[in-house]
């Protein structure tokens, strides 16, 4: 993700969550340019909190030596709030970097490890799943980066220019945490009906399967008659 249209991203959501409101709020009351004031007074702290935010996902790696250097992370649901809604919630999370400086180029391994709450697929209760997963990936440093980055394959790979002084994680971080979260998401059969689950629902659930296999039956029971023709 650019950094100008993540700026620019937040910007517009804050001006849409904070500025409009207040001053339309304040208009109401004859004081419109003061509700904007008022107004842009809210902007100046949610956006340092942003610039601030991801500058902690930034590595200056031209100042690193050469070998093994890990950062580690602990990413909240505050993290994702320039991203956009999501489909999960009471994200807690430690991402472990571990990167290996090489001469032209970077092996960066990502250890996620962590819970998210998400909707059950089944019955739509609240639902905490375990994160865990390793990511890896090799930063090369080219003369034309984005060619590189189009031309190539391998997701693996990612490609830097040779004037760059800083790594960009957030976006990593934000990529590897979504495929963390398993792709079913629910319970173990084991756990069915437990406290975790939405009891009203299953039955519901139950009554529809029911139902189906009826249906399924009364299909088929005309052709039994045919079953033993030879």
């Amino acid at each position: 993700m650019d950094v100008t249209a993540y700026f620019w991203g937040s910007f517009l959501q804050i001006c849409h969550k904070i500025i409009v409101p207040e001053a339309v709020k304040a208009a109401g009351t004859r004081h419109f340019s003061f509700g904007v004031s008022v107004a842009l007074s809210y902007l100046c702290k949610p956006l340092k909190t942003v610039m601030n935010q991801r500058r902690e996902f930034e590595i200056a790696f031209v100042g690193l030596k050469p070998g093994v250097h890990v950062f580690e992370y602990r990413i909240e649901d505050k993290f994702f709030i320039p991203y956009g809604d999501q489909d999960f919630e009471g994200c807690v999370a430690d991402v472990k970097l571990s990167l290996d400086k090489n001469n032209g180029f970077m092996q960066l391994r990502f250890d996620v490890d962590g819970t998210v709450n998400v909707g059950c697929d089944r019955c739509g209760n609240t639902l905490p799943m375990q994160l865990w997963d390793e990511f890896n990936i090799i930063v090369k440093i080219a003369d034309d980066p984005e060619l590189m980055n189009e031309q190539e394959e391998d997701p693996d790979v990612y490609y830097i220019g040779r004037g760059e002084s800083h790594l960009h994680l957030a976006d990593w971080i934000y990529e590897f945490i979504n495929l963390s979260i398993p792709l079913q998401r629910m319970c173990k059969p084991e756990e069915i009906g437990g406290p975790k689950c939405n009891k009203e629902v299953l039955e519901k659930l139950k009554k529809m399967e029911a139902e189906a296999q009826k249906d399924t039956n009364t299909v088929w029971k005309g052709l039994d008659k045919f079953k033993d023709l030879e």
